[in-house]
């Protein structure tokens, strides 16, 4: 990994398409070796998450063109990959599994990030409902040693619809259900992430399974 690495360092410094052009094959072996990875990992996950289907890998990798119409930044590429591997690929709103390769800022993670509207009520309205489960997965010690906390990305107040009262209304303030794992270079490069990814995934596996409990109600 550590090509795909250097790639993404020179691009961030040269974010402009006659870079790019010129760079064009070092972008698709880059590109290549995250399918590779995604496609190993899709298969790994499929041991002991039954929802996961056999799918063409492209369907869970993100674009590396941004779209900058929009955007008041206008430079045309990111620079990192991504996948999220879940039924539906990197479009669907289940929960599933995600990991991030950027220098400096690779992560592994999963859950649901910035579900619709129905979507988020249904979790919520499970979440109220079951708190006693969603806490005892998320608190395990094997789930914690990867995943720590939960992404922080709440509302200030309660969402309609709840008492501001509710004896979990620090868990129903949330506008995402997202667990994030950091990744150094030196795990990316050295032959580590594939084993810790999975490892992780196997614990966020529970999670998701209350998460997709709480969509499959909408």
């Amino acid at each position: 990994m550590e090509k795909v690495l250097q790639f993404l360092r020179e691009l961030s410094v040269n974010n402009n398409r006659e870079w790019f052009e010129a760079n064009k094959k070092r972008y698709e072996e880059s590109r290549d070796k995250v399918l590779f990875v995604t496609d190993v990992l899709l298969n790994e996950i499929r041991k002991f998450d039954t929802e996961i289907p056999v799918m063409d890998p492209k369907k869970c990798m993100f674009r590396i063109y941004r779209d900058v119409r929009f955007s008041k930044d206008k430079q045309p590429y990111k620079t990192n990959f991504g996948s999220f591997l879940a039924k539906g690929g990197r479009k669907s709103e289940s929960a599933g599994y995600y990991f991030h390769i950027e220098p400096g800022g690779s992560f592994m993670g999963g859950g649901v990030y910035m579900p619709q509207g129905e979507s988020l009520k249904a979790i919520r309205q499970h979440i109220s409902r079951f708190p006693e489960e969603f806490l005892e997965i998320t608190g395990h010690s094997d789930f914690k040693a990867f995943f720590p906390e939960m992404y922080d990305h709440q509302l200030k107040t309660a969402p309609k619809g709840f008492p501001k009262d509710h004896t979990y209304i620090h868990l129903l303030r949330y506008k995402s259900y997202v667990f994030t794992a950091p990744v150094t270079d030196n795990e990316l490069t050295g032959g580590d992430f594939l084993k810790k990814a999975v490892d992780a995934f196997s614990q966020l596996h529970k999670v998701n399974s209350y998460l997709n409990d709480a969509l499959r109600k909408i």
